[in-house]
């Protein structure tokens, strides 16, 4: 379902009604959950949004985020874990088990074929048909796909194991896997030895390698993609695979390691909780929800192939391993409003904060690369009036140059035909080319010289106007017009509330629903994303209240975009005044 990228339609905090709503459809849908674990999972306090999209297909979902991870998502009434969730519960769904060359072909948008399956000595789950499962692989009980049983457990054994076994809705490195931190599956080990591990425990020399390598190609031909092929895969190290030679559980797999996973767990805490402070907090983010700081900051900050939980830390909470940084003097946290803590206050002088050594950038990896804003160029289109101007210099009707080449073809046609005045080289006399070129209907019937500047700004004025745009690493791409200028402008609504909206992000390489998700959390307001009235296949990102000053940081700070290519930034609200 999440195979290719969704439209999101709206982002916003849930109501107080609608968290109480959800805990209780989460006790009904799962009820092997017991109330601490629902709490856990739908906090009260703790930052929930609700956002609104539309999948490839056209499927309208709804889906819960928390701490800046999707955990929930519901699908024509019915609610479904995440595999961010089911990681955290990984008994929550009965399981069933592949191989990890399948991966790849269920990230794709391909459902499990039986003989995929991986069977247990214990044999397969009891499941009926239209059941909910968990999809794990071998070695490894954290679950990377869910899918819908095809039939149940008696009709599957019955059928020898052919045909469909599951239509699979999300996996993990889906589109919603990559809505959240994009952390990798936590290592949790198998209840019981898979079929390979059984064979090494017993030291048989009857462990077949030819066998274990049949077992794996069939569970390849087990799996039916959308266009219904299958590619060989031999020799690739999966995704999935190549996360786990370097993390388990997010934490250090170094079997030398004598520090047990929470004390790891309670350092990585603390490292991520500096380097959010040292790096991407600043004065003028205070008051900070501590939620925001966690979501939007300490998660960024977590290092390549580790998982930051802080349930798996001695400090279960946030706040309390917050009211540990209080004691120490290194932030100072209020509750600013009835529930909701924030930060109000960091000691940057702070030992601990200034004697933090920030690690270095991670040049590989499978977190997105940082926006780099697109070079622009300004090019010339030759219309059809000036045609015989350019036609000496193998140009025609349509060809694109460059202002410095325009100059060139200008200055060699002057020289080539001689119009260079004899008493003033300053002088560009006009033969009846240049005069139907350059001059107006009024200015023909005299005998004109121009100084050479103002016989090229009116050569580049009669050109028609066209681009080149060319974003790091890709080829350039050349349009026709002027460049649009990222637009932001303030409306009034029906409740006499303001929004802030800027249109035409995509043009300079920004994806709308990124920036509002961005927005959303900086302004701790509600943000849409619709589509901008008269403009064809573009979107406009509404963000409530007059929000141009986190606009304009984002957009010149962060993504370091020229002035000249946006507008509307005097729009941001004088000091003191309301948004």
């Amino acid at each position: 379902m999440f195979a290719k990228a969704f439209r999101v339609k709206s982002n916003t905090a849930i109501k107080g009604s609608d968290r109480r709503k959800l805990r209780a459809d989460v006790t009904a849908a799962f009820p092997t959950l017991g109330t601490d674990q629902v709490s856990e999972l739908v906090p009260g306090k703790e930052e929930l949004n609700i956002v609104k999209l539309y999948a490839h297909r056209g499927d309208a979902v709804i889906v819960y985020v928390s701490g800046g991870n999707p955990i929930l998502f519901e699908l024509e009434k019915n609610l479904y874990p995440t595999v961010y969730t089911l990681w955290s519960y990984p008994d929550l769904l009965p399981t069933f088990t592949t191989w990890p060359l399948v991966l790849e072909k269920l990230v794709g948008g391909a459902d499990l074929m039986l003989p995929g399956l991986v069977v247990p000595p214990a044999g397969l789950p009891q499941v009926q048909k239209g059941d909910l499962c968990a999809i794990t692989l071998v070695g490894n009980r954290a679950p990377v796909a869910i899918g819908v049983a095809a039939m149940s457990t008696s009709e599957m054994l019955t059928s020898g194991l052919k045909g469909r076994g599951f239509s699979v809705l999300h996996t993990y490195q889906d589109h919603l896997w990559r809505s959240g931190d994009k952390s990798s599956p936590p290592s949790v080990a198998p209840l019981a030895l898979d079929p390979l591990d059984l064979s090494e425990e017993k030291g048989s020399s009857h462990a077949d390698p030819i066998l274990q390598g049949d077992m794996r190609h069939l569970a390849l031909e087990g799996v039916e993609e959308e266009n219904g092929e299958v590619q060989q895969m031999h020799g690739k190290k999966t995704p999935s695979e190549a996360s786990e030679d370097t993390s388990v559980g997010g934490l250090n797999s170094d079997p030398t390691d004598s520090k047990t996973l929470q004390e790891q767990m309670d350092e990585l805490l603390q490292r991520c909780f500096l380097h959010a402070l040292k790096c991407r907090v600043k004065k003028a983010d205070l008051p900070l929800l501590t939620s925001t700081f966690l979501g939007s900051h300490m998660f960024s900050c977590c290092p390549e192939g580790r998982q930051l939980d802080v349930k798996k830390s001695s400090y279960k909470k946030l706040s309390k391993f917050l009211q540990q940084m209080q004691q120490e003097q290194i932030i100072q946290v209020k509750e600013l409003s009835k529930g909701v803590e924030s930060i109000v206050a960091v000691d940057w002088k702070h030992p601990r904060i200034t004697s933090f050594v920030i690690p270095e950038p991670v040049q590989e990896g499978s977190r997105e690369q940082p926006y780099h804003p697109p070079d622009i160029k300004p090019l010339y289109c030759v219309p059809a009036s000036m045609t015989l101007l350019f036609q000496e210099s193998g140009h025609k009707k349509g060809s694109v140059l460059e202002g410095g080449e325009v100059r060139t073809i200008i200055i060699n046609y002057a020289k080539k035909n001689d119009l260079v005045d004899a008493h003033n080289k300053n002088l560009v006399k006009l033969d009846p080319i240049l005069c139907d070129c350059i001059l107006e209907k009024s200015e023909q019937h005299t005998d004109m010289k121009l100084p050479w500047d103002s016989l090229l700004t009116r050569c580049l004025e009669k050109l028609q106007p066209a681009y080149q745009v060319t974003f790091p690493g890709q080829e350039p791409i050349v349009k026709k017009g002027k460049i649009c200028p990222i637009d932001i402008t303030l409306a009034q609504r029906a409740s006499n509330k303001k929004v802030t909206v800027v249109r035409n992000l995509e043009a300079y390489g920004l994806d709308p629903w990124t920036v509002a998700a961005i927005l959303q959390q900086r302004c701790q307001a509600s943000t849409t994303v619709t589509p901008a009235p008269g403009a064809k296949d573009s979107l406009q990102v509404q963000i409530q209240g007059n929000q141009v000053h986190h606009l304009g940081r984002l957009l010149l700070e962060e993504y370091h975009l020229p002035r000249k290519h946006i507008q509307g930034l005097e729009k941001a609200p004088k000091p003191g005044k309301k948004k």
